[in-house]
């Protein structure tokens, strides 16, 4: 009778915690776990990804990111092909095994353009930057936190929507209930069925940031394997 007293006035304060805490105070947990030198503001450093997918050879990456200077580089080899973009405050320039002048027959064959300089740019930063990303301008942290089951495993979850001038989409982030690791987080597109879902394991720290090492990534319609990123420090 002791033991299932106790354990129903655990629950009770478990069930109340994540009734009380906000999205805010949720988001600063998680980010004192991460980040907790609040390093992320002034990232300096190399990240090294692979990418594997299913049908794909791996895809191994160099990542400088310079976050006082504004400075990003991408470097990427799959197969024979090798090609780097760098991204200077306002310049961005291309180039593919070694030629810094590519011509516009090569840049329409391997999609070289500074959109897509852009799109790796906002990618890498903003995936390896979460969840200290969540306090950048433009998204919104909902205040109601959930208590959720995702495969199994209980989370903390947090809503995040973004201005318009921003994004479209709607995350959704799952942290431990008791270390605020970030494990799981999950978005949705305006159309129905949309959207994936991500699986997080390991951590590599860097700059005394803890980022996941291990990205896996499903869609949500129909848990479909889209492939995983594998971060490794050197």
């Amino acid at each position: 009778m002791k033991k299932t007293t106790t354990l129903l006035l655990l629950l009770i304060s478990i069930t109340s915690f994540s009734q009380k805490i906000t999205g805010n105070e949720l988001l600063e947990k998680a980010i004192q776990f991460h980040d907790p030198k609040g390093n992320w503001e002034t990232f300096k450093g190399e990240l090294f990804v692979t990418m594997e997918t299913p049908k794909n050879a791996s895809r191994k990456s160099t990542i400088k990111i310079n976050l006082p200077e504004e400075y990003f580089l991408v470097k990427a080899i799959r197969d024979t092909i090798v090609t780097e973009y760098i991204i200077q405050k306002d310049d961005c320039s291309m180039s593919i095994n070694g030629n810094i002048n590519p011509s516009e027959e090569l840049k329409n064959r391997y999609n070289l353009n500074c959109e897509r300089a852009n799109m790796y740019k906002n990618y890498y930063t903003y995936l390896y930057g979460l969840p200290m990303k969540l306090k950048d301008d433009g998204t919104i942290i909902h205040p109601k936190v959930e208590r959720k089951k995702f495969q199994g495993k209980e989370y903390l979850v947090l809503k995040a929507t973004y201005n318009k001038q921003v994004g479209k989409d709607t995350w959704y982030f799952y942290f431990n209930p008791k270390t605020y690791a970030m494990e799981v987080y999950q978005f949705f597109k305006e159309k129905k069925d949309s959207g994936e879902y991500i699986l997080l394991s390991g951590l590599e720290i860097i700059n005394d940031i803890k980022m996941p090492k291990n990205r896996a990534w499903y869609y949500n319609k129909n848990d479909g394997y889209l492939g995983t990123d594998i971060l490794i420090s050197k």
